[in-house]
């Protein structure tokens, strides 16, 4: 097995390409790469700002749209995911592999905040990606140290992949 992504488009303001997909899946191997983590799968869906607000609202209590939401299947929603990349034998199952959660992507999020930052959709879409696959093997934002940590692991793997501003 490898790191796998399974995606849905459920928002019908943009058109996304095969082309934009195969980059997602070369992101989610270079993060993976970069974590140490070779096996699997991330289910990723595309969605328009009223859907993901009532996900947002449901499950986070924040009434209001949002860019980008995770939800680790490791995860049962009282502490962060501890950060578990080695196996001590090959026996034993890397306890983060198998299926490792869903990224759900605001497609008109994406449009206006690429838009506002200045570069392409296709790259605003794979930051998002890539911050969400980060989130759902523990990573966070709580504070700036956190939030350095985060920012340089994206900006790497978007770098690798050749999604520059």
């Amino acid at each position: 097995m490898s790191l796998q992504l399974d995606y849905s488009n459920e928002q019908d303001k943009v058109n996304i390409p095969d082309a934009w997909i195969e980059k997602l899946q070369e992101l989610l191997r270079l993060a993976g790469e970069a974590e140490g983590m070779s096996e699997g799968e991330v289910t990723l869906t595309f969605v328009d700002d009223a859907a993901i607000h009532e996900l947002n609202r449901e499950y986070r209590g924040i009434d209001r749209p949002t860019d980008v939401l995770s939800f680790a299947m490791q995860d049962d929603g009282t502490e962060e995911l501890d950060i578990i990349f080695e196996v001590e034998s090959e026996d034993e199952l890397d306890p983060i592999s198998g299926m490792l959660g869903d990224i759900i992507i605001s497609v008109e999020r994406a449009v206006s905040q690429s838009q506002e930052y200045g570069h392409s959709l296709e790259r605003e879409i794979g930051f998002l990606f890539v911050h969400g696959y980060l989130h759902l093997i523990g990573y966070d934002h709580q504070d700036e140290a956190s939030e350095a940590i985060m920012t340089a692991k994206q900006e790497a793997v978007l770098r690798q992949a050749g999604l520059t501003r």
